[in-house]
């Protein structure tokens, strides 16, 4: 564990960790739509990282904290190979309401040294032309001419934000191979302007201080270091990089945990919003040239 010490001033501002906060988030969540001018039902949310960084465990986390209790639908756990061998968009539904989250959480193999993850199949998913439920087949990439294949996705079927999902104890040692998949997957999504974060997980590692109460997350002088070094890995904003810790050993749920992964999740909601909005605007320019070419 890295030498740390709890700063007097938060190194981010960040809402209270209370009751109050977590309620409020929860309700944020519940009641998020994407702009009905985008003809999108639920914002996608791309979940990517290495074998073991958390990304199956963001979901399971996510899910626990909206049923009122700790779940596992996605399988999850730290195995030489990824346990992920299926395209899925998962929703999560709220168990005090009754209604299904308008965000969905995609997840797809997790990255390894040994195998590179096509990029043309990235692309695929990231245009929406991937099904739900594919199964991935490592000696065959998913290409236009596959079984499923969507031919012309509507903007509902897109990604709309990607988040990096990257184990906080582990930065100095991510391998050049990994890093170079998640280089060429940043530039393929660069350039269709999708706005990606990085959910940085495993930060009780980390800190002790935040291993004892997740609270002390923005006084934490390790974790300010380990964001800032994954923000200069991955070249994105601070303000990109969300801390968070996600339910592994623990039984029971934890406010301050899911005060956490509830503003990570809002604060990619957000993103995702503006991707659509900026698609929307977009489409309205080119039909509109198209208008005027025809004229």
């Amino acid at each position: 564990m890295a030498e740390s010490s709890l700063l007097d001033k938060p190194w981010r501002k960040f809402p209270e960790f209370n009751a109050e906060t977590a309620n409020k988030l929860k309700e944020e969540l519940v009641d998020y739509g994407p702009d009905s001018e985008t003809g999108v039902t639920a914002a996608n949310v791309l979940l990517i990282g290495q074998i073991g960084a958390g990304k199956s465990s963001f979901f399971n986390s996510v899910n626990s904290i909206f049923r009122g209790k700790i779940t596992s639908k996605a399988r999850s756990g730290s195995f030489e190979h990824s346990l992920t061998t299926v395209y899925r968009k998962y929703n999560v539904k709220d168990h005090n309401s009754g209604q299904t989250l308008k965000i969905r959480l995609c997840d797809t193999r997790g990255l390894e040294e040994d195998f590179t993850i096509d990029s043309q199949e990235i692309s695929h998913i990231l245009d929406g032309n991937v099904p739900d439920r594919y199964q991935f087949n490592p000696s065959a990439p998913f290409t236009t001419e596959t079984f499923g294949f969507i031919r012309n996705p509507h903007l509902g079927d897109r990604i709309h934000c990607v988040a990096f999902v990257v184990d906080g104890s582990t930065i100095d040692v991510i391998p050049e191979k990994i890093l170079k998949q998640m280089k060429a997957m940043q530039s393929r999504m660069n350039q269709r302007n999708i706005p990606q974060v990085v959910y940085l997980t495993k930060l009780d590692k980390v800190c002790p201080m935040v291993e004892e109460d997740a609270g002390h997350m923005f006084h934490s002088s390790a974790i300010r270091e380990a964001v800032d070094k994954i923000a200069d890995v991955m070249g994105l904003p601070r303000g990109f990089v969300l801390p968070i810790k996600n339910y592994e050993s623990e039984t029971i749920l934890d406010q301050n945990i899911d005060i956490l992964i509830l503003k990570a999740l809002k604060q990619t909601a957000d993103f995702a919003d503006d991707y659509m909005e900026e698609q929307v605007e977009k489409m309205a320019a080119e039909n509109g040239q198209g208008r005027k070419e025809k004229e």
